[in-house]
């Protein structure tokens, strides 16, 4: 038995999972490609890793509870999954740390709750999540941009390092890391973060080699481009109907617009909204993490709701947090939140009004 997923109530052409599941992998091509030509082929080994990860537990897990292992084969939500983890991890994340999430997220997140409709968070998010306060220095370790690194690994010593922790020249993760001047290169949240800590002002924080000579003053090098790529991946699928508007829409205009009082109210000390859109994974959390259809909210006014939390909580953490990115860990947050938005946000039925408390 198939289920059929649309984005909206009223959505007239409706697509079974495998369909959705399809789709929404084909709009993140491009944004799979850009972080293959600016961070090197790891994306590519670890989405192989999670990928086949997810399959055979999924796999496993349906044998086990006595459904066809032919379900897993055929329901792209595994594969979707084992995705949405590869791109949010660095790419030179240790093979086992990638089994280890995948399957958190698969046999923990989703199956232990039901399967696929009954999961009430995100399990790429949760993944994420497990891996980020388990081993928070290897979830830290991005690779500069290749426009500025030392030392660009090809195919063979990516996957190396990978299995082994060194390249085949005997390369270790530190000396990938580092930058063409000699200094290792943090990402642009994290940089920012790090020198905002240190009392300097976010002016000084962008005068970095990972700021300069970019696409925007507050895009770090690639990470616009990125963001971006699964821009242009995301208003694809709201344009085809398979994910609805007001989710993006509004968290990314919630983090716009708090982002902007921060900024306003004090330009040295917090960072412009520019900064926040095209750094990190908000403009990909918006479109492809935020929107699935199991853990957000089902109502319109609920998404508008669910959405413009995701986006405020991400600034929050990301201004007053210990988390540079925040993406995660707020929809997280809101994943817990959507029976309650979903509550007082349905519509009511036609001709019935609100009850009222009956009077004692």
């Amino acid at each position: 038995m198939k289920l059929t997923l649309s984005s909206s109530p009223h959505q007239r052409v409706r697509r079974d999972t495998s369909q959705v599941m399809r789709l929404v992998i084909l709009a993140m091509i491009p944004g799979i490609m850009a972080q293959v030509i600016i961070f090197g082929f790891g994306v590519l080994i670890q989405a192989t890793i999670a990928v086949i990860t997810a399959v055979i537990t999924e796999a496993a897990i349906l044998q086990i509870r006595g459904r066809s292992a032919k379900f897993a084969l055929n329901d792209f939500s595994a594969v979707l999954t084992a995705l949405l983890l590869a791109v949010s991890i660095p790419p030179l994340l240790p093979w086992w740390m990638t089994i280890l999430g995948t399957f958190f997220a698969i046999a923990v997140v989703k199956q232990l709750y039901g399967g696929l409709g009954f999961n009430l968070f995100n399990p790429a998010m949760a993944g994420y999540v497990m891996l980020l306060i388990s081993f928070p220095a290897a979830m830290t370790l991005w690779l500069p941009p290749q426009s500025l690194a030392s030392i660009q690994p090809d195919f063979v010593n990516v996957l190396t390092i990978i299995m082994t922790g060194f390249t085949e020249s005997g390369h270790s993760m530190d000396q990938l890391r580092m930058a063409a001047d000699g200094i290792t290169m943090a990402t642009p949240l994290d940089s920012v973060k790090t020198a905002l800590s240190q009392n300097y002002t976010y002016p000084e924080a962008l005068d970095e080699a990972i700021f300069t000579n970019n696409l925007n003053a507050s895009a770090g090098a690639g990470w616009a481009w990125v963001s971006l790529a699964y821009l242009v991946g995301g208003l694809f699928l709201v344009k085809i109907n398979v994910i609805n508007w007001h989710i993006p829409t509004a968290m990314l205009a919630a983090a716009a617009l708090l982002s902007a009082v921060f900024y306003i109210a004090d330009s040295d000390s917090f960072a412009s909204p520019i900064f926040h859109l095209l750094n990190g994974s908000l403009l990909f959390g918006a479109f492809f993490i935020a929107t699935d259809p199991v853990t957000a909210s089902t109502t319109d006014k609920g998404r508008l709701v669910f959405g413009a939390f995701i986006g405020m909580w991400v600034i929050v953490i990301r201004t007053f947090g210990g988390y540079p990115d925040a993406v995660a860990f707020a929809v997280i947050v809101m994943n817990m939140a959507v029976p309650l938005i979903d509550y007082y946000t349905r519509p009511r039925t036609y001709g019935h009004t609100a009850k009222r408390a009956r009077k004692p």
